[in-house]
């Protein structure tokens, strides 16, 4: 019989560039007002945005000269490998080890492109041991951080005893690009942000948390409902359709068959942790899930501190749900490109 798989950890970091909504939507109006007709009646999506402040990898000023790839993924390199270092050391530091103990790491990133990757830029430096085996992994978007949790698990589980960093880190401002003037790039300008989470896993008991089970689901013909664009000047948002309506319509299905695989139902969840994408998103999945409306209330207060991150976003609500044990199972989950929804059960004793 398989060993359970225990989450030891789970830290979070943001860049320092801390800058509030009512800001954001200045520096929008200041960018794109003059040249877009429609700008007025999209930038409402400020406010209904639930977003009260968020960090960016650079002052709010830097994005509002004109830039190429080049640079944009420059500042991604960057600033990715500090908020991966800052994370993963938190994260090692909860766990009681020392990055030399560590057997695996999973990276997952989709907002810029870094070969050799990220978490063998700050190998030296993190003191990661040469033999590491290292698994970078890129395009899963906001379905990342929950997707490399799953992975991270099923490696542990895989060589018991060997403990697994896991390490979502996304720069989505980096996207914001004042060349498109369309409605979904307003709507990324208003909702996007950066950041970085990370967990240390490990065979046996013990921990914040045990793996339970995880899955996936992706929907057929859906590659044109969420993804990147990428041209000359950077990475550009594709929002080509709606996604709380087809969240509400499509999610509790989804979920319910990737929890009947593992013999659990929807019933059987205590607390779903799911991945703020906006306020309208969260309220469509409590809709969905037949939750009272003001039931994800970490997600709301995610959202509104730290905007939508994307990968590592899940990971913050879940830091906080966990610190309520009176839920013993939680199920974490996180929708993204293609279009997949992913899905993690964690269980605390009660």
């Amino acid at each position: 019989m398989p060993q359970p798989v225990s989450l030891l950890s789970l830290a979070t970091a943001v860049p320092p560039n801390r800058v509030s909504q009512r800001d954001a939507a200045r520096a929008a109006q200041q960018g794109f007002a003059a040249r877009y007709d429609d700008f007025e009646r999209l930038a409402k999506v400020f406010e209904s945005s639930g977003i009260l402040t968020r960090n960016l990898a650079r002052p709010v000023e830097w994005y509002l000269r004109p830039m190429g790839w080049e640079e944009r993924n420059a500042a991604y390199t960057e600033v990715a490998m500090a908020l991966f270092t800052e994370a993963a050391g938190r994260a090692l530091e909860q766990a009681g080890l020392k990055a030399s103990e560590i057997d695996t790491v999973v990276t997952v990133s989709s907002t810029g492109v870094a070969t050799p990757s990220i978490d063998a830029r700050v190998a030296d430096a993190m003191g990661f041991r040469s033999d590491v085996e290292r698994a970078p992994v890129f395009g899963l978007g906001c379905a990342g951080g929950v997707t490399g949790l799953s992975l991270a698990s099923r490696l542990a589980q895989s060589r018991p005893g060997s403990a697994v960093l896991v390490v979502a880190v996304e720069l989505c401002s980096l996207s914001f690009r004042l060349d498109k003037l369309t409605k979904e790039n307003i709507v990324a300008t208003a909702l996007f942000a950066d950041g970085a989470a990370a967990c240390v896993l490990r065979s046996g008991e013990g921990g914040l948390a045990r793996v339970e089970m995880s899955g996936q689901h992706t929907w057929p013909d859906t590659l044109d409902i969420m993804g990147w664009s990428v041209d000359a000047t950077g990475l550009g948002v594709i929002f080509d359709r709606a996604i709380p309506p087809f969240a509400e319509a499509n999610v509790a299905p989804a979920i319910a068959a990737i929890l009947g695989r593992a013999g659990l139902t929807l019933a059987d969840v205590d607390r779903f942790a799911c991945h703020p994408g906006g306020a309208k998103v969260i309220t469509a999945l409590e809709r969905a899930l037949s939750m009272d409306q003001g039931t994800l209330d970490h997600e709301r207060d995610v959202l509104a501190e730290h905007g939508n991150m994307s990968a590592p976003t899940a990971l913050f609500v879940l830091d906080r749900v966990l610190r309520d044990p009176s839920r013993p199972r939680t199920l974490l989950t996180a929708m993204g490109p293609g279009f997949t929804a992913s899905c993690v059960s964690l269980a605390v004793a009660a």
